[in-house]
Formats: C-alpha cells, sequence, structure tokens
C-alpha cells in the first residue's frame, strides 16, 4: 500500500500529515499497492542514425503570424513542439490563442481549437468580436481525452490548441479532472500525440493562488515551451514571456495590446508609458526599462503634499515600494534642501509599467526632487543609474541600446553615471552628461535646468 500526494503526486509508503515535496498539509490519500517489478520485453530496435545523418529541416521554427508571439517562441512554433501558457483568469489566454489559431487558418493550414472551459457558441461569440472567424479552424467543445485523440485521428489538424489542460480526463484513469494523477496522464498523451505526428501544440494551463502552474512539477519538465502571459486588470499592456524554451532564449518578451476588438501585437510599445500631454510638470522624469532584451522608454511621476495627519504616507503604483523609500531617504541625507519627513509622497508610472530593475532608481530619485523643490526638468531628458545609500550613481548593463531606445523616440539629451560613456557609442545628436553623485544630476536637472 502507498500514500501518494494530490498536490504534486508524490509517494510514500506510510501516511503523513504533511508532503515532504510541496509541503502542502492533508494531501496524502492511500492508493492500491503496485507492482514491486516489471519485466519490459526487449523489442528489436529500429536503429540509430548518426547525427549528421539526421534532417534538421523538420525541427524548422515556422511563423504563426503573430510576431510577438513568435518573437518569445524563437522565431515561430518548431512541428511537434508542446507549448504550455499560463496566466491569471482573464488576463486574455484564450483571446491570445484564438487570433495565433485564427491566423494560422488563415494562410491554408487547419487547426484544431479544443475548449474544455467554455460552449461552443461561447467561443464563436468571442471569435466573432476579434475577426477570427476561418473555415478551416475547427472548435470543439469537450473535456474526454479519447474523444480529442479521436478527433486529431479524424482530421488530421496542422496545429492543436487545448483550453485547458485541467479540465481533459480520461476515463481509464482515476481521479477527477485537473487532478494530479489526470493532468500528468492527459499531458503525456497529447504530447505523445503531437511527437508522432509532428504536430504543433498549446496548452493553456491554470496557476495556482502562489501563481504556479497548477498540476504536478513534471508538467513544466515534459513540454518544450513554458511560457506566462501577464497584464494588470486595469491595463491595456499584455506580457508574453518564455521562462523555459528547447528551442530558443528566454530573455525575450513579446508585448501586446487588449482592445475591445481583440489583442494585437506592439512591436513599439513605449508610447503606452508615456504622458500624452505636451507640458512637463514638476515631478516627472523619463528613464529606459529593458523587459527581457527588449527596452521601453518609461515615465516616472512622484507628487508631494503636507501630510495632514500625523503620519505621513508612502504610496507607490508600478515602482518597487522598497526602492522609493530608499531614494526618500537617500535624498533626504545627501541633498540639504531636501526634507520629506512630514510630506505624502506618492510615486507611480505611466500606462501601468512596472520597474523593478535598480536603472530606474535614478529617475524615480530625480522625479522626487524634482516634485519637492517644484521645478520642472528639461524636456527630452532621460535618467539612466542605479543609486547607492552613498548617493553614487552606479552604471547599469546594456546602456547603449538603453540611449539608442531614447534617441529614437526624440531624447536629446541623458544624464548617466560616470565612466559609463567609456565603452559606449553615444548616439548621434544627443548630449549626455556623466555624473557620480545623486547631488550633481539634482543640481544640473533642476538648479540650472539645463
Amino acid at each position: 500500500m502507498t500514500f501518494t500526494c494530490t498536490e504534486c503526486g508524490y509517494s510514500t509508503v506510510k501516511w503523513l500529515g504533511r508532503c515532504p515535496e510541496c509541503q502542502a498539509w492533508g494531501t496524502l490519500e492511500e492508493k492500491g499497492a503496485g507492482k514491486t517489478s516489471v519485466k519490459t520485453k526487449v523489442k528489436k530496435s529500429s536503429g540509430a542514425k548518426s547525427i549528421n545523418q539526421i534532417d534538421s529541416t523538420l525541427a524548422q521554427a515556422t511563423t504563426t503570424y503573430v510576431s510577438e508571439f513568435d518573437r518569445v517562441l524563437g522565431g515561430g512554433i518548431v512541428p511537434g513542439a508542446v507549448v504550455l501558457l499560463s496566466g491569471e483568469p482573464g488576463v486574455g489566454k484564450s483571446t491570445l490563442l484564438l487570433d495565433v489559431a485564427a491566423r494560422v487558418a488563415k494562410f491554408g493550414s487547419k487547426v484544431l481549437y479544443v475548449t474544455g472551459e467554455e460552449s461552443a457558441g461561447q467561443v464563436r461569440l468571442r471569435a466573432e468580436r476579434i475577426n477570427a472567424l476561418e473555415d478551416t479552424l475547427l472548435l470543439a467543445a469537450e473535456t474526454d481525452l479519447g474523444a480529442v485523440l479521436g478527433m486529431i485521428e479524424a482530421e488530421s489538424p496542422d496545429m492543436l490548441v487545448v483550453d485547458s489542460i485541467q479540465t481533459l480526463a480520461s476515463s481509464e484513469i482515476d481521479g477527477v479532472p485537473g487532478g494530479v494523477t489526470q493532468v500528468r496522464e492527459v499531458a503525456a498523451a497529447l504530447i505523445r500525440e503531437a511527437k508522432a505526428r509532428s504536430l504543433p501544440t498549446v496548452l493553456v494551463g491554470h496557476i495556482t493562488k502562489d501563481g504556479t502552474i497548477a498540476g504536478p512539477r513534471l508538467l513544466e519538465h515534459l513540454v518544450d515551451v513554458v511560457c506566462t502571459f501577464e497584464g494588470e486588470r486595469h491595463s491595456r499592456l499584455r506580457l508574453l514571456r518564455a521562462v523555459k524554451n528547447r528551442f530558443g532564449p528566454t530573455d525575450d518578451v513579446g508585448c501586446f495590446d487588449m482592445e475591445e476588438n481583440g489583442i494585437k501585437s506592439l512591436e513599439d510599445p513605449s508610447g503606452l508609458f508615456l504622458s500624452r500631454s505636451g507640458s512637463n510638470p514638476p515631478g516627472t522624469c523619463l528613464t529606459v526599462t529593458q523587459e527581457g532584451k527588449r527596452p521601453l522608454l518609461v515615465e516616472v511621476q512622484s507628487l508631494i503634499t503636507e501630510s495632514a495627519g500625523g503620519q505621513s504616507r508612502r504610496s507607490v503604483s508600478g515602482v518597487d515600494s522598497s526602492r522609493v523609500a530608499m531614494m526618500l531617504a537617500v535624498l533626504s541625507q545627501k541633498i540639504g534642501n531636501i526634507s520629506l519627513a512630514k510630506s505624502d509622497v506618492f510615486t507611480a508610472t505611466v500606462g501601468g509599467a512596472k520597474l523593478a530593475e535598480p536603472a530606474s532608481d535614478l529617475a524615480i530619485c530625480l522625479s522626487l526632487a524634482s516634485a519637492a523643490i517644484g521645478k520642472s526638468m528639461a524636456a527630452k531628458f532621460v535618467a539612466i543609474g542605479e543609486i547607492s545609500l552613498s548617493g553614487e550613481i552606479r552604471n547599469v548593463p546594456n546602456l547603449g541600446q538603453r540611449l539608442n531606445e531614447a534617441s529614437r523616440l526624440g531624447i536629446t539629451h541623458a544624464i548617466v553615471a560616470h565612466g559609463a560613456l567609456r565603452n559606449v557609442s553615444t548616439p548621434q545628436g544627443m548630449r549626455v552628461k556623466e555624473c557620480e553623485h545623486v547631488s550633481e544630476a539634482v543640481e544640473i536637472l533642476l538648479g540650472s535646468n539645463r
């Protein structure tokens, strides 16, 4: 007799209150004893080939006609590849994949779209809204694995989309749909079919409350690509990232714009993160952050008001609260005429952008200083640099790429760390000032306002 965890599939010969693998309580259930030994019949080998005789053209990526989707996958989807796509409920996973399926079908390929969460009528209504109606896009509302495999056999599609893997179940396997055993076996069956038929397959996966993909961890090891689809509900921006990719890099990101009539690729998303007004009020500063390999121009805004109560407030949106607190401490200690101890401070980004890397420290610091002093910065200025607790401005990676992106969008002045331009070529027409300390940057941008 064995005990198996319903969350992660861990097995043990005795019952435990807490699973040693996933640390979940009360998830070990008693299972029947399995065979102690299995004799495998030796089969005649089909013959191994020299690696030089393997046809590499069979593993060439083909486009899905969605540029940002192709970018993250490494140029397109490979025949026989299995892609696992996860994301928060309502972020737009189904909309994205329906658009991808329709674009692939539009150019002559047969696509089978299997939905287990919605009826065929619901998916048809979404397809009408996003203009994804194609004759070679086949739609099936099905939750039985055997029926899905039968459709693959009968239709011989060129691409398969399953939304979602947790809704499929097999009558030959114990367990409820979405359980560890069902998810593992259903995924294994679909992967075997994809490899045998060279059928590119996209599986949608649910996520748990802590943000991880639901089901056994083995699921992420079985598939070829694991992608996450991210985005705030109040923002139009959606980001597609590859956590695992056997066919390309994992340091790139795809940007999408979620509109009323569907979702579209954003090859130049920087415009979403800039203020629409032509004015340059106090408290605003531009920086260039990087999402994967892609530089994005982002505007940081700060507002400082007198505290009405006894305790000052610190509120942030799109930036790390701990980084903002550090910048406030640096300004209060290193800049003599700035005191923010009794003030309410609000810092946010435009367009729902998120600044997580230290390269945005200088822009946050200058935005706070501008709001505190009440002076606007010079127009078309960008600040790029990390700030230490001593107030020193430090260099950041990929500075040349960041400056080129700022120059492309019309920025004519920049401020960076001292010595940062040693191995970096300055874009033509851009004046770049090197500063060693944050006090120098504040003096340049707010004092002389040059």
